[in-house]
């Protein structure tokens, strides 16, 4: 039998990651973590729609902590701290989208701790962050000398995040501008980008300024837009961009962006994905400067979206995938600069 796999929470990375697990070869689905009493004491394989697995899902914080398990994808909507040194104190390995990509030392403290307590290792990972925004720039930087900026940006349509009630009252889509401003989104993106940022700063070397500069645009709508939470008004946000820069006497020199729009019509300003479309981007200027643009990771249309999201199918694959590595490290909180070589694995009917 491979690792033995917990699944924490059942959104759509956590029903994708339960995907990857029965998928790969060294890993085993043990149980799994569900916030609602409907779900729990289900078959997991009745939660995602397959047949039965033969694992029950539980509620109970304290199952989790007490079973047999080599690591847990901990994938909530929202991170905490507590429940993650717990897990890491109970012996079990956590591999997470929502977090730790590069903490520093006074988050990374009792998380550290925990995790020399249980003997296991933390690892943040995903896709933006944890992926695209400074994993990816910082190994095709390899292939240029003298960097002089690094550059990682995201455009995506949200109406395909099939998440309504985030989208309205987390992201603030459909509010007025002056409460989307002020509302949570911006500090819970600052949770994980600034860490994206300044990886990418430590590792070229930028003698950059500590304090990473933040800022967000707001779009609004200039005519009714249709989308799977409702319709947006004229005058509600429908657009969002976000921007992390690193700046060297007030020079950028790494900059990550995310550019969200409810499509591309009745939006002033009048943003739009451009003729590339969808896609995230990655450049580096040096000797030589390219540009990479990455497509795929969204899908096609708004309804394939709603059926499954390549984005976040990715984020659990990048999980998934991490996980012998993550076992196999030193205890303690490991990022990607301490980590080997990772892969995807050959779908079972094509492997070895």
């Amino acid at each position: 039998m491979g690792l033995k796999v917990v699944q924490w929470a059942t959104g759509g990375v956590g029903i994708a990651a339960i995907n990857g697990v029965l998928e790969h070869p060294d890993l085993e689905l043990v149980g799994c973590w569900v916030h609602s009493e409907a779900k729990n004491g289900k078959d997991v394989g009745e939660i995602i729609g397959t047949g039965p697995l033969g694992v029950a899902a539980t509620n109970s914080v304290e199952a989790i902590l007490a079973m047999d398990a080599d690591v847990v994808i901990y994938a909530p909507l929202m991170p905490n701290a507590d429940e993650v040194v717990a897990l890491l104190r109970s012996g079990k390995n956590v591999v997470s989208p929502v977090g730790w990509f590069y903490p520093g030392e006074k988050e990374a403290g009792p998380l550290r701790a925990a995790a020399l307590e249980g003997k296991v290792t933390l690892h943040g990972t995903g896709i933006a962050p944890g992926g695209i925004s400074e994993h990816f720039p910082l190994v095709l930087s390899v292939m240029s000398t003298g960097v002089t900026f690094v550059r990682a940006e995201e455009f995506s349509d949200l109406r395909t995040y099939d998440a309504p009630d985030v989208l309205r009252y987390v992201m603030g889509f459909g509010d007025t501008p002056e409460k989307a401003l002020t509302g949570p989104m911006q500090k819970l993106l600052d949770g994980g980008f600034v860490q994206s940022v300044k990886m990418v700063v430590d590792q070229i070397g930028f003698n950059a300024d500590p304090t990473i500069r933040a800022t967000q645009e707001i779009g609004v709508a200039t005519g009714p837009i249709e989308s799977p939470m409702g319709t947006i008004e004229a005058g509600q946000v429908a657009a969002r961009k976000f921007h992390w820069e690193a700046l060297v006497d007030g020079e950028p020199v790494v900059r990550v962006t995310v550019n969200w729009f409810m499509g591309q019509e009745n939006l002033d300003p009048p943003w739009t994905f451009g003729p590339a479309g969808e896609r995230y981007e990655m450049e580096v200027q040096g000797n030589p400067d390219f540009n990479v643009v990455i497509k795929g990771f969204q899908p096609e249309s708004v309804e394939a979206g709603l059926k499954s999201n390549n984005g976040i199918v990715a984020t659990a694959a990048h999980c998934v995938n991490s996980i012998p590595a993550v076992c196999a490290a030193e205890p303690g909180i490991a990022t990607y600069l301490d980590l080997p070589l990772m892969s995807g694995r050959a779908a079972p009917r094509l492997a070895r």
